[in-house]
């Protein structure tokens, strides 16, 4: 496996394993000497906090109140929330909260900036695919083609903060963004609050708070393809980004000797073949790194770095199916995005 500089420098690795969370289902708090954690599953996925000042434990459970406040807003699969009342409310207008009208109006810009090969009006395609631990069973064919046809981002009409779908059989799906807006709302609700220090992790999502007091960064592994969760390929190191990854490893299902991934083409109704096993993103707001890990996997490698190369402040890695990872030209040479050369 190695691991490469897009256009500047080839460095080798080797497989380390990183422990940087542990991770757990329910909720609950630990407390060790200087720092506390706690721990609970919303939207899907397990949220791990981390502080490092152990006066600040009330701080924890707050934030795990904005995570169920923004779960009942954004969720898909909750009836009462407001996204689903937009899906259920066949084509009239729906008037919703800031947060939602701030959350779509990011995943339109994504949605745009990925020419539709991101979309957030996914959410009866993404409904018919099973990705559970043993379903070895595809979707009707005939089902998929159907919601593809209602798949359309352009369908999402926004006027103050009322919402409704032209295509009253569209429906929203939030799931691919929605990790990384929590995130930083934790963070920011922290930040607002003293913390300098801690780290946030939604289910990959790895928001860090900082600079660290005594100077030294977060380390970060980006997990390897396939293997058990916690071994890692290699790790960034950040002072106080997001790193967010996407890839074909997170969520399958094997049929017929065939894989099948959880990031679908809204294009065909099928998950993405286009040689990518994964793409990490670095930057300053993970909500961000959400949008960007999905665009650029849409993208493919060459159109994909090309969009990282014109952002600011943003980085990438991209692992490609001969386990050879690609990285934008930032990452070798920049601080703080920079990838650890394993012995």
């Amino acid at each position: 496996m190695r691991l490469t500089s897009y256009g500047k420098k080839r460095l080798s690795i080797t497989i380390l394993i990183v422990l940087i969370f542990c991770l757990a289902f329910g909720s609950y708090k630990r407390q060790t000497a200087g720092h506390i954690t706690k721990t609970g599953f919303y939207f899907d996925t397990v949220i791990t906090l981390t502080l490092y000042d152990d006066k600040c434990q009330h701080l924890l459970d707050d934030c795990f109140a904005l995570a169920e406040k923004y779960e009942n807003l954004f969720s898909a699969t909750i009836p009462s929330s407001e996204i689903s009342q937009i899906n259920q409310a066949g084509g009239m207008p729906v008037t919703v909260s800031d947060e939602t009208i701030a959350l779509l109006n990011k995943g339109l810009e994504y949605c745009s900036m990925s020419n539709g090969g991101f979309d957030i009006t996914i959410g009866k395609l993404s409904s018919l695919w099973d990705f559970s631990e043993h379903n070895d069973s595809l979707p009707d064919p005939a089902a998929i083609a159907d919601a593809v046809s209602t798949i359309g981002y352009q369908n999402i009409i926004i006027s103050g903060n009322e919402v409704r779908l032209n295509n009253p059989n569209a429906a929203i799906d939030l799931g691919a963004i929605a990790k990384g807006y929590i995130a930083d709302q934790m963070k920011a609700y922290l930040n607002q609050n003293g913390v300098t220090e801690g780290a946030i992790n939604l289910g990959g999502n790895v928001l860090c708070i900082g600079p660290k007091s005594n100077g030294s960064a977060y380390r970060i592994g980006i997990q390897m393809p396939f293997a058990p969760q916690g071994l890692a390929a290699a790790v960034v190191e950040v002072p106080d980004d997001t790193v967010v990854s996407s890839g074909v490893y997170e969520r399958y299902i094997t049929v017929d000797d065939q894989i099948y991934h959880h990031i679908l083409n809204p294009a065909t109704g099928y998950p993405y073949e286009n040689d990518l096993l994964g793409v990490s993103i670095l930057c300053q707001n993970s909500v961000d790194g959400d949008g960007l890990s999905t665009t650029c996997f849409s993208l493919g490698l060459t159109d994909g770095m090309e969009l990282i190369e014109s952002l600011a402040d943003t980085e990438a890695v991209f692992i490609t199916q001969d386990y050879e990872f690609h990285c934008s030209s930032g990452i070798g040479d920049k601080i703080p995005f920079k990838i650890q050369d394993m012995p």
